[in-house]
């Protein structure tokens, strides 16, 4: 099969590569379509130190099952799937309390970080756990599809914190999962949403995604901006998806006494904040991490048109094209959103095997 192999850094090579095998547990799925993630893109410099090469990429994906392994229930060859980015082992505590994105044993599909490694889908074929597997409406492209993980880590959290129709929100970072936490506040009806990003483009983007006001941080006072939008007190909920400690500081800055700051984006490793105000407002710091099983919710959100995911895809070009688009995306031309490469796969005799360790 083709496959899309990181092979040094900076080096993206469209070659043959072993078909992956599908365990008793597992399918293996014929990719259909796969979306380039950020964290792919900051995976092709070594800077995250969570995409060692030799590695496939891709966790954002949607296909058809060719093959299924004996102790597979629920699932046959010929379903339209999508699945989890995150692979959790179902036993530990955390699984149990449905808390699979804490999973003791968590590993991400597309991730080579030392303590393993996991091919992903930017291939014709990828073998995942049938328990990550999730069934795709009748209605909902392939392309849609692989756009469900973005949207379920922006719906996780938007659940970690309590918006209602009298909720003043604001979103730092109008990328692809804030604008998606737009959406999501607009659905909930919220009082007022504000979103603050640099950028003209995706200031633009957010007005479109549901924001009432876009703010540029560049050359406004954004605290001072939003008590004035906000009656004097603050915002109640702040969402920050970037993760710098400017864009984090921001948030807090927006807040009312007792506000929440939602923390999604994690650029760097560490932030400083403002310990005093956070002490002596009372405000509540809330990660957020990855989705623990929103899937049904977002991909039934995309079916209903409730969230226009193909609003934020900028092209759909074949897999054999992906070293150029990913280097388009890692020196950041203006425009370009969620890229979703297709491969090119002609079929064999799924009874073959094959070797992931390679």
């Amino acid at each position: 099969m083709k496959a899309l192999v990181l092979d040094a850094y900076h080096e993206l090579n469209y070659r043959e590569v072993p078909e992956p095998s599908c365990g008793d547990d597992e399918v293996l799925v014929q990719v259909k379509a796969c979306a380039i993630c950020g964290s792919d893109v900051h995976g092709l410099d070594g800077s995250t130190g969570r995409r060692i090469p030799p590695v496939i990429m891709g966790h954002e994906a949607a296909g058809v099952i060719i093959k299924a392994g004996s102790r597979v229930r629920g699932y046959a060859p010929g379903d339209r799937v999508t699945f989890d980015s995150t692979i959790y082992c179902g036993e530990c505590r955390f699984c149990r309390a449905g808390q699979v994105n804490l999973c003791d044993n968590r590993k991400v599909l597309g991730v080579s970080c030392g303590e393993y490694r996991l091919n992903g889908a930017f291939a014709d074929l990828v073998a995942v756990p049938a328990r990550i597997l999730y069934p795709i409406p009748e209605g909902v492209s392939f392309e849609q599809a692989a756009m469900v993980e973005p949207l379920s880590i922006a719906f996780h959290a938007f659940r970690r914190a309590c918006a209602t129709v009298d909720t003043n929100a604001v979103v730092v970072g109008a990328g692809m999962i804030g604008l998606l936490i737009l959406r999501l506040l607009k659905i909930a009806g919220c009082k007022r949403i504000i979103a603050v990003d640099p950028m003209p483009e995706k200031r633009a983007m957010a007005a479109q995604f549901g924001a009432d006001s876009c703010l540029d941080p560049d050359h406004t006072d954004i605290a001072e901006e939003v008590r004035i939008q906000t009656g004097g007190f603050g915002a109640d909920l702040a969402f920050e998806a970037v993760g710098l400690s400017a864009t984090v500081q921001t948030g807090i800055a927006c807040l009312r006494k007792g506000g929440q700051l939602v923390l999604v984006g994690n650029v760097k490793p560490q932030v400083e904040i403002p310990l005093q105000v956070v002490v002596t407002r009372q405000i509540t710091l809330s990660g957020s991490c990855a989705s623990a099983g929103e899937y049904p919710e977002c991909l039934e959100l995309i079916a209903q048109g409730r969230v226009d995911v193909d609003a934020l895809i900028s092209g759909t070009p074949p897999m054999s094209e992906g070293a150029a688009w990913f280097k388009r995306l890692y020196d950041r031309e203006p425009g370009l959103m969620k890229v979703i490469l297709r491969p090119e796969y002609t079929g064999r005799n799924t009874d073959n095997g094959g070797n992931r360790s390679w």
